[in-house]
C-alpha cells in the first residue's frame, strides 16, 4: 500500500470515529448553501435548473422563514446540507417535515453521515410533534434508493408528483 492510499484509509477510519454534530444555518451561510445546491444539481444532472442566488436564499430562508437548513459537521467542517420545511397532512390532521434536499460531499459518503442526518431530522420531527418525514428521490438514483430502504423508508410508488413552475405557473395564476 502506498503512502497516499494509507493516508486515505486513515482519514476514512478517523472520520468513522468522528462524532457527527449539527448546526442550523444562519445568515451569512447562503454562499455555502448555494455551493452545496450547485454540487447537488451537478450530481443530479440538473445544473442548468439552478437559478437560486445568495440574495434569494437569504430572503426566503432568513426573512420569510420558508425553510430551514441543517449542516452535518465532522471535525468542525460542514460535510453537506439538508434543506427542509413544514408540510401538512390532511389525513393525519397534523404537520410533517418535508426534506427537499439532502447532499453529502462525495468524500464524506459511506461514513454514516446521511444516516445521522435522517436520524436528526426524525428527532426534530418527533420533538415538533410532526406525523411524518417525507422526501423524493430521482428514480435513477439507485444508491440513494437502497440507502433509504435500508433505513425502513417506503417508496410511495402509487403517487406521481406534478409541478407547475415558470411560465406555466404564471399563466395559471393569470387565468
Amino acid at each position: 500500500m502506498d503512502d497516499k492510499a494509507r493516508a486515505d484509509n486513515e482519514n476514512k477510519e478517523n472520520e468513522k470515529n468522528t462524532k457527527i454534530t449539527f448546526r442550523f444555518a444562519k445568515r451569512g451561510d447562503c454562499g455555502l448553501i448555494l455551493r452545496f445546491i450547485r454540487e447537488l444539481a451537478a450530481y443530479e444532472r440538473m445544473e442548468n435548473e439552478v437559478v437560486a442566488t445568495e440574495e434569494k436564499l437569504d430572503e426566503w430562508l432568513f426573512e420569510k422563514h420558508a425553510a430551514e437548513v441543517l449542516f452535518p459537521m465532522a471535525n468542525g467542517k460542514e460535510t453537506g446540507f439538508a434543506l427542509f420545511f413544514t408540510s401538512f397532512s390532511t389525513f393525519l390532521g397534523q404537520a410533517g417535515l418535508y426534506l427537499e434536499d439532502l447532499y453529502i460531499l462525495p468524500e464524506h459518503r459511506g461514513h454514516g453521515i446521511g444516516t445521522a442526518v435522517l436520524r436528526e431530522l426524525a428527532l426534530i420531527s418527533a420533538q415538533r410533534g410532526y406525523g411524518r418525514l417525507e422526501w423524493a428521490c430521482l428514480d435513477w438514483n439507485t444508491p440513494s434508493i437502497e440507502f433509504y430502504k435500508s433505513l425502513g423508508a417506503n417508496p410511495m410508488n402509487e403517487w406521481t408528483t406534478y409541478r407547475l413552475s415558470g411560465d406555466n405557473l404564471s399563466e395559471l395564476a393569470a387565468r
